[in-house]
This record gives C-alpha cells, sequence and structure tokens, in this order.
C-alpha cells in the first residue's frame, strides 16, 4: 500500500512527520534512486527508501500459530524423501514462519509456527521448563508402578529423565490412555520411555504447549494463538531466560 513518504519515515520512527518534511524538503530522502519530493507517495514493503543513505528496513511483522500437525507429516519445511511436510499446510501465511520444536512423523497434535527466533528458542530449549502435554494410548494395561517411574524419572540410553507428570485416563481390555506432562524436550522420548516399561505406544498425540491448547483445532488446520496464550507463552519464556542467566553466573 502506498503512502506519503513523510508518513512512512515517521512509522520508522525516525522523525516526526513534520520533521520528515523538512528531511524531504532539504534533500536527505530519497525513493528507489531518486530524490524524494513532498506529495510523492511510495510502498515502504517494496520502494527503496534511504535516509541520508541509509535503507530504512522494515521490521518483520511477528506471527504466531497453532497447528494441529496430522500424523504421516514430517515437521520441516522440506524433506528429501519427498513426503508430506508442514509446509503443505502453510498457504496463505503472509510471512515465512518455521516449526518450534518437532513431532515425530507418526506423532500428531499441537505444534507452534513463528517467525519469533528469541521465543522459539526458549520454547525449544532442552532445560527450560516449558511443559508439553501428551495424550498416549499404549499396548496393555499399565500398572500404577509403571505410571510412578514415569513421574520419578527415568533412565534411558543418553541418560535420566526430569520427573513427569502422568496420570491414567482410561483402560480397556487390550490398551490404556494415559496423559504425560514433559518439562524437557527429548528425541522420542515419550515412546523410549513406554517402550523400556513394556507398553509400546500406539497413538500419541500432543495436546497442550503451557498455555496454548489444543482444542477442537482439526487436523491440518491453523490458527492464530490469542493474546492470552502469547502472553503465557510470553511469561514462560522470560521465567526460561532468567533461569538459564542464573545458572550460568552460578557456575
Amino acid at each position: 500500500m502506498q503512502e506519503r513518504i513523510q508518513k512512512i519515515i515517521a512509522n520508522f520512527g525516525k522523525a516526526s512527520r513534520r520533521k520528515a518534511e523538512e528531511m524531504i524538503l532539504e534533500g536527505r530522502v530519497t525513493v528507489n534512486g531518486a530524490t524524494a519530493e513532498l506529495g510523492m507517495k511510495a510502498d515502504m514493503f517494496k520502494d527503496h527508501i534511504k535516509l541520508d543513505g541509509k535503507l530504512l528496513v522494515h521490521a518483520e511483522e511477528k506471527i504466531y500459530l497453532a497447528m494441529n500437525k496430522p500424523k504421516g507429516v514430517v515437521t520441516t519445511l522440506s524433506d528429501p524423501e519427498g513426503r508430506p511436510t508442514v509446509k503443505d499446510y502453510l498457504k496463505g501465511v503472509r510471512q515465512r514462519v518455521y516449526p518450534v520444536g518437532r513431532l515425530d512423523y507418526d506423532s500428531e497434535g499441537l505444534l507452534i509456527l513463528t517467525n519469533d527466533g528469541e521465543l522459539a528458542n526458549s520454547v525449544m530449549h532442552p532445560s527450560g521448563d516449558m511443559p508439553k502435554t501428551y495424550s498416549v494410548k499404549v499396548k496393555g494395561i499399565i500398572e500404577d508402578a509403571s505410571i510412578a517411574k514415569i513421574r520419578k524419572g527415568m533412565t534411558l540410553d543418553d541418560g535420566p529423565t526430569l520427573p513427569a507428570k502422568c496420570r491414567r485416563i482410561s483402560d480397556t481390555g487390550s490398551h490404556s490412555w494415559i496423559e504425560i506432562t514433559l518439562f524437557e524436550g527429548r528425541k522420542r522420548q515419550i515412546r523410549r520411555m513406554l517402550d523400556r516399561l513394556g507398553h509400546p505406544v500406539i497413538k500419541l498425540k500432543r495436546i497442550s504447549i503451557d498455555g496454548v491448547k489444543l482444542g477442537s483445532l482439526k487436523p491440518g488446520m491453523i490458527r492464530d494463538l490469542s493474546q492470552q496464550e502469547l502472553d503465557s507463552l510470553m511469561n514462560t519464556a522470560c521465567a526460561v531466560e532468567n533461569n538459564l542467566r542464573r545458572k550460568n553466573v552460578s557456575r
């Protein structure tokens, strides 16, 4: 969208509109290499606007999305094997966004996508204490002793796990549904824990990340995060950063 040059300069926070008009009259502003004039219009996203020879670069709009990743979709933007990726579901998204963390090819559920690198790093940090909750269907009837081991923490090939929340949802004759909340991000952790307990995973769905809930979002669909969800993520991300700083200082 085209706007008057003085308004564009003001939108960049470089000066008030009146001061921007003075800059234009002084010949300090160019548009696509030509000296700007009062009344001239331009598109701040398409045209090259320079002030005192320096290009004005508009800050990229931050986007925060929730997606229900279907089973059989890779959590990347491209795949050398030609499998479906989350990018296939991003048509119409106005900025380039990236998945925050991963969900296994065989898993489904909540995935956050954003172009906010700082938030993404906090959500993905292995020791970030960002709670992620999963609904899990397992083979066999899981016993209280196995649930207690998940809660206490288990030893896997890559070391001991942190204590996790775990509760039984329901049992049938051949399988159980449980809910697990992790506070760390390790590759295929839930599947490995349950394999070790003798209860292989049949179905795994992530249903929440901190204050963001999957809710009734259908597989393959995307929605914007609400302000309340974003505030919750930001608050937790801030706490993560503070905790990491304190750990670094104490070393």
